[in-house]
């Protein structure tokens, strides 16, 4: 027979068992890190956007929020305060110009690119002008307004590239600021004459006749960097765990997109049908305009090409949005946290 002291000292011990079960049943789970990330709603965010929608970010504990900003421009006073952790957009020259005035904000992974068949960006020019024999060639560029989402940033780059084939130089085209939804409706009331277009507004200008498709700036401007990933100084070295996480999430989203492109186009197997409709929700547009849209090549490592970046810093150089004739693309380029992410995940395999 059992005394009624073991009985009692067992009933204490499971009474204490059954406590700390519901202590832990009932204590919250530890709150997710909150990153604050700017977005551009354009094709280069769609790696944040699956990453978000298929739970990367949460299952590395991260609490994304994804604020849509006009420009990346805007981006690097709140990289720079802290305000924002992540942006993400092409460089431009306050990128360097904070590096110069030792405001870190680094370029920590590629998001987009044009390369050859995935030619998503493209020099465009007011379709009448083009009907009406105003535009021929790019010598013609002389006098024409352009527009763009805003100073010192890389289609202006781009712009100079193409006005060079030309014969010609910056000061023989105007220049007017407008985000991209602007631009679309800045062609179609002939407020601008042309811009340099990315996706998916590329494809809705031509496809309803606003502009015509000169040429992709890959035909003149091979492999350029159109969109990066950034990260601020404070978030690099505050939360560095926070910021390798969520490398790992946006790499994650970034392969998933790659899966379900082919030669710069949407693969037709059904696979991309997922991805099409979270970018469809991610920028507000219908799904038949995400899926005419030519899709961007994206690194799955999240390389980033420095002939691009160094290409553009020498246009600002020259255009004297950038002073400091010493700094370098290098110096605003941290990898680190690309190259740890890309080693964790293992080699990029494409899905079938």
């Amino acid at each position: 027979m059992i005394s009624f002291s073991r009985r009692h000292n067992a009933a204490r011990r499971l009474i204490a068992a059954c406590a700390v079960t519901v202590a832990i049943a009932t204590t919250p789970a530890s709150a997710a890190d909150k990153v604050s990330v700017g977005v551009l709603n354009a094709a280069g965010d769609i790696g944040l956007f699956i990453a978000r929608e298929r739970g990367y970010f949460v299952a590395e504990g991260i609490d994304a929020d994804l604020t849509p900003l006009d420009s990346a421009v805007k981006m690097m006073p709140l990289l720079g305060s802290g305000d924002l952790d992540v942006g993400g957009g092409a460089t431009s020259a306050s990128l360097y110009n904070a590096a110069d005035r030792k405001i870190d904000v680094r370029v920590v992974a590629s998001r987009a690119r044009t390369a050859p068949g995935y030619l998503y960006q493209g020099f465009v020019v007011r379709k009448d002008l083009v009907d009406s024999g105003r535009y021929k060639s790019f010598a013609d560029l002389k006098g024409l307004k352009f527009g763009f989402a805003s100073p010192g940033s890389t289609p202006l780059s781009s712009l100079n590239e193409a006005v060079k084939k030309g014969g010609l130089t910056m000061k023989d085209v105007d220049l007017t600021y407008l985000n991209f939804p602007s631009q679309v409706l800045g062609l179609q009331n002939k407020a601008i004459d042309g811009t340099i277009m990315i996706e998916p507004y590329l494809n809705q200008v031509v496809a309803t006749g606003a502009a015509a498709l000169i040429a992709p700036t890959e035909d003149y401007y091979p492999a350029a960097e159109v969109s990066l990933l950034l990260y601020g100084d404070k978030f690099i070295k505050t939360r560095p765990d926070v910021a390798r996480r969520f490398m790992r999430a946006f790499l994650r989203g970034a392969r998933d997109f790659k899966d379900v492109i082919a030669n710069g186009r949407w693969k037709t197997d059904g696979g991309a049908d997922d991805v099409i409709r979270i970018f469809a929700k991610g920028v507000n547009m219908p799904e038949a305009t995400i899926r005419a849209m030519t899709p961007q090549f994206a690194d799955p490592d999240g390389a980033v090409n420095m002939a691009s970046l160094a290409t553009d810093l020498a246009y600002f150089k020259q255009a004297g949005d950038v002073t400091s004739q010493t700094i370098t693309a290098d110096m605003i380029v941290d990898l680190s946290f690309a190259k740890k992410a890309a080693a964790e995940l293992g080699p990029y395999k494409a899905r079938n």
